[in-house]
């Protein structure tokens, strides 16, 4: 059913772990890296050798692309260029895509090639150095999370506020910020096609084994991760929205509080390392009270046009709590910045250099003329209830490419083992 190998941590180790990643507007937690294999070892006797060499040569482009890129993903670029003049994130994006569909052909209709090769890949948030599986799914669920963590280093970059030419103050375009959403839906699609899809084909003590950096947890994480995201950026841009309503805010930053509570959810109980695992945990947690501050301020604006005296007093206690999420907003987030590998914070933009100036300040007002108007018995102490809504965002709707060709040549062996089909 697929033999596994795990390489324990050692004192020396061959993961590189950066001292420092620069700005993060998205956290990325590390790339996995793959380790050479030679299909001509375990596959030489079952394919012509032009399938193999095909095999071979686009694993290899992956093997060398993604030792390049990962040392230089720990540090801020706002500019990455090959000799070719292509952004290297998105050359390597294409070399996982154009493996893909000839990595399938290990696993079509379930054939039995698909346990003659031991892949191996070198994690970042588990405790085991690498992990080698005899498994092609692994294989598959591999790439699947190294192009959606490539997505998200993609976003980072556009989401790093940059001077403009007027020589205000730095900031992110409209036009970043857009395909920065059409970027976080792409690497959901990814993972929420690596849990629906993918994971199932592994036997229950298989899925047991796979590093917490494939764990269903995490790659349910990640997937909600970039689905808050994307909802913080659709709020800054309704927030400078003249036509936004107070409830259309409401709404987004409640959403945004229900991706960032699941993925708490998701990852809360889960054998993280220190390093790349224990900082992704402080980010989840650091968005989680962010979005909290943000739903709890609009949710007490809108209390606060009510006419009664219990909607104002219910008004103030939602206020109290926005500030008191704000503040501890920024304790998580230096507890964030402060984690190995150290980080910082770009210039302030977007949701929370909007909020990081109305809710300190209408807290204020707000609070002192209701608590002038009634009573201390007659205002909430304890925060209202934020309303609930269902997600409008989703993962775009990502399926595994068809098998090319090449592989329904009569003369490819391996046997087949049911009638599993992609």
């Amino acid at each position: 059913m697929g033999c596994l190998v795990s390489t324990p941590q050692d004192s020396v180790g061959n993961r590189k772990r950066p001292g420092s990643i620069g700005d993060v507007s998205v956290y990325v937690p590390g790339f996995r890296i793959p380790k050479p294999v030679d299909f001509s070892l375990s596959l030489g006797d079952h394919l012509p050798k032009n399938l193999m060499e095909r095999l071979s040569a686009l694993r290899t482009r992956v093997v060398v692309m993604a030792g390049q890129e990962a040392p230089t993903v720990s540090r801020t670029r706002r500019k990455s260029a090959t000799q070719h003049g292509g952004s290297t994130l998105a050359d390597l994006h294409q070399a996982l895509q154009d493996y893909l569909p000839v990595l399938l052909g290990l696993v079509k209709d379930g054939s039995q090639l698909q346990h003659n090769v031991q892949f191996a890949w070198m994690n970042q948030e588990d405790e085991a150095e690498e992990t080698a599986i005899s498994n092609a799914w692994y294989e598959v669920l591999s790439v699947l999370h190294l192009m959606a963590m490539l997505s998200l280093s993609q976003a980072n970059l556009l989401l790093l506020p940059r001077t403009s030419a007027d020589g205000y103050q730095p900031k992110v375009s409209e036009e970043n910020r857009r395909a920065s959403v059409d970027i976080f839906l792409k690497a959901a699609g990814y993972l929420d096609c690596a849990v629906r899809h993918v994971l199932p084909q592994f036997p229950t003590s298989l899925r047991e084994d796979l590093p917490v950096d494939l764990a269903e947890g995490v790659l349910r994480a990640l997937c909600l991760q970039a689905l808050g995201q994307g909802v913080d950026i659709q709020l800054g841009m309704a927030i400078d929205s003249a036509k936004a309503t107070l409830a259309v805010k409401r709404r987004l930053a409640c959403e945004m509080v229900k991706c960032w509570q699941q993925a708490q959810d998701n990852i809360m109980n889960l054998p993280l390392a220190n390093g790349w695992g224990g900082k992704h945990r402080l980010f989840i947690k650091w968005k989680y009270v962010e979005a909290k501050a943000a739903a709890y301020y609009y949710h007490g604006l809108i209390l606060d046009e009510g006419n009664t005296e219990k909607s104002h007093g219910m008004a103030v206690a939602a206020l109290q709590a926005a500030d008191e999420y704000f503040k501890e907003s920024k304790r998580s987030c230096e507890a964030f910045n402060a984690a190995s590998p150290l980080s910082r914070n770009p210039p302030l933009w977007g949701t929370m250099k909007y909020l990081s100036e109305k809710i300190p300040k209408d807290t204020s007002s707000k609070v002192r003329i209701n608590r002038d108007l009634y009573s201390h018995e007659k205002i909430m102490e304890t925060a209202p209830t934020l309303p609930d809504f269902s997600l409008a965002l989703k993962p775009d709707e990502f399926q595994l490419p068809p098998v090319v060709p090449s592989w329904n040549e009569e003369n490819v062996g391996g046997g087949q083992a049911s009638s599993n089909q992609l």
